[in-house]
């Protein structure tokens, strides 16, 4: 199914490892950019569903496009959800195409366990040899599982450093 969250699971946990340094907006920018494809096939019948798209060629196009436009896309957003105040926010070029490729080729390997129509290595070669790597069910529950660890990070992180700064400032 074109657009699934189960993609966000591991950019959550790469979010709390990485933080200032990964963008997860870009890396989900990337996961709906990357299933475009497949939607158009199955709304119009016609083409093969996990596409070009679906190889580490193709996405390694769509990572380029999606950090070009990931970037300008995240810092709007922020403003629009008023996650910045008067302050500008940049993302950084070299954070937004880290995150678009981490976005899309981790979008490939994932979708080809799942697809048997996935063909990650095309033009050289049309064989999928992730498919079946393990189970549907536990994919997505390996998906799941990095996503609720990620975000437990991410927040102990974000809260003992906002604890710190104001134990610091606080200090005589």
């Amino acid at each position: 199914m074109p657009f699934t969250p189960i993609h966000m699971g591991p950019g959550i946990l790469i979010k709390a490892l990485l933080q200032s340094s990964f963008s997860l907006m870009v890396f989900g920018w990337t996961q709906i950019v990357m299933d475009i494809q497949p939607l158009v096939v199955m709304l119009t019948g016609e083409g093969h569903l996990h596409g070009f798209t679906h190889t580490y060629v193709g996405a390694t196009l769509l990572a380029v496009f999606s950090a070009f436009t990931g970037k300008y896309l995240s810092e709007i957003g922020l403003k629009v959800l008023g996650l910045v105040e008067n302050s500008p926010i940049t993302i950084l070029w070299w954070v937004s195409f880290l995150s678009a490729f981490i976005g899309s080729f981790s979008h490939v390997f994932i979708d080809s366990i799942m697809h048997t129509d996935v063909e990650p290595f095309y033009p050289l070669t049309l064989v999928n040899s992730f498919h079946g790597l393990v189970s549907i069910s536990t994919l997505h529950k390996i998906c799941m599982y990095s996503g609720l660890v990620g975000a437990a990070i991410y927040y102990a992180v974000n809260y003992c450093t906002s604890v710190g700064d104001k134990e610091y400032k606080n200090r005589p």
